[in-house]
């Protein structure tokens, strides 16, 4: 095991897990939703505000689900997906950063800045997961996809640390407040994104059994591909099955990542703890992704996953009763044990389901059925929440993805 995490390639591809989660965290799960809240729509109430986020995350993952499959299948008949990786990587980074320039209560401006770096964010990870099948051999997808998520958790985890130190005490990094550190810490996960995604575009390689072609060859040749593939997935239901079942639970995971903070704002908690909740988050996912590997190598990806998905709806359905801060911090707990084990045991599940040659434009429909549904999971609660005044049913509505997810996920053969 140790051979294969310390491969050369293999870590580089790991380590833009350690890049991009800086935006999972600081961004879309932590300091972007609170300063959405109480800078960009100061003034504004609870529910008129959460509904905005939840549509600007809809909106969102709609081009990401409508441009994925294409762009995966012409990154596989150009030889590009490390490139597009770059180029992606690139969009989240800069558009990130350049949330530091908008000004207070400009709602609209932060909301378009943060629906470009998600397509950054969402599609260069297309690519990223779709490498799995570059730098490992199937026999070890699982532990490898455990230790990307793990690093992932570790990086974003400790930038998302510094970046809370900088808010709270500002004067010393030289920051005039706390607002300021904010602003700041967008720029250095822009900077931190980058710079760790550079080892995978030195040193991660794609394994080709055909010779690329040029990109407007590739253009055509990618949509006749892409034809081919819906007529693949028409005929195979065990991966049309999976595909339905990751579309409702991983909704429910990716909505509870992006919603829960501004969920206790609206309950009033205070917004110091919930940052120190999502580091509990971080921290307790580093061992628990790397277990999940360890787990799904030992009794395969797909027990795990139905572990992973009960415990999300329990969490979902215990959300409506928390009041403290303390039980928050348990919510945090337990989440942060399975929330890295479903997503990397969906991605080795996936992976072993899809031709290796064709690994972009199938990890495109993953990201479509991961981005189409993540349409449905913000809206839902953000409506829910809006039309009842009730932020605590708007939580607990997720739970309908999470049961969907598991009845579908039954029809897989592991």
């Amino acid at each position: 095991m140790k051979t294969v995490l310390l491969k050369k390639n293999v870590l580089s591809w790991a380590l833009v897990d350690w890049a991009n989660s800086a935006f999972a965290t600081t961004v879309m799960a932590g300091f972007f939703p609170i300063y959405f809240k109480g800078f960009w729509n100061a003034g504004v109430p609870a529910t008129q505000s959460t509904f905005r986020l939840g549509l600007a995350s809809g909106l969102s993952s709609l081009v990401i689900a409508l441009i994925a499959p294409l762009v995966g299948a012409i990154a596989d008949k150009s030889g590009a997906r490390v490139r597009l990786l770059a180029l992606f990587t690139v969009l989240g980074a800069a558009m990130t950063s350049a949330l530091y320039l908008v000004g207070k209560g400009e709602w609209v401006a932060a909301a378009l800045l943060y629906g470009a770096a998600s397509v950054g964010f969402w599609s260069g990870n297309q690519f990223y997961d779709s490498l799995i099948t570059d730098v490992s051999e199937e026999r070890d997808y699982d532990l490898v996809s455990g230790y990307g998520y793990a690093l992932g958790y570790l990086g974003g985890g400790l930038l998302f640390l510094v970046n809370s130190l900088m808010v709270t005490y500002p004067h010393t990094f030289g920051i005039a407040d706390a607002s300021a550190a904010v602003r700041w810490s967008f720029v250095s996960v822009g900077v931190w994104w980058v710079v760790f995604t550079l080892p995978a575009v030195l040193y991660v390689r794609e394994v080709r059994t055909t010779a690329p072609l040029p990109y407007g060859e590739a253009v055509s040749a990618g949509w006749r591909e892409l034809v081919g593939t819906l007529r693949h997935l028409r005929d195979d239901s065990n991966l049309l099955w999976f595909l339905l079942a990751y579309w409702f639970y991983i909704d429910g995971v990716n909505t509870i990542i992006k919603m829960a903070v501004d969920y206790g704002l609206s309950l009033g908690l205070k917004q110091a703890s919930l940052i120190q909740a999502l580091l509990v988050v971080q921290f307790v996912g580093f061992p628990a992704a790397l277990a999940f590997g360890w787990l799904g190598k030992r009794t395969g990806p797909r027990t795990g996953i139905f572990i992973g998905i009960a415990v999300y709806a329990a969490t979902a359905c215990y959300a409506y009763f928390i009041d403290t801060e303390r039980e928050f911090f348990i919510l945090a707990i337990v989440i942060g044990l399975v929330q890295g084990g479903v997503q990397s045991l969906s991605r080795s599940l996936y992976g072993r389901l899809v031709p290796p040659e064709k690994a972009g434009q199938f990890f495109g429909f993953y990201n479509l059925m991961g981005k189409a549904a993540a349409i449905l999971g913000p809206v839902l609660t953000g409506v829910v929440a809006y039309t009842t005044n009730d932020p605590r049913l708007g939580i607990v509505s997720v739970t309908i993805l999470f049961i969907i997810g598991a009845l579908a996920l039954r029809k897989v053969r592991d």
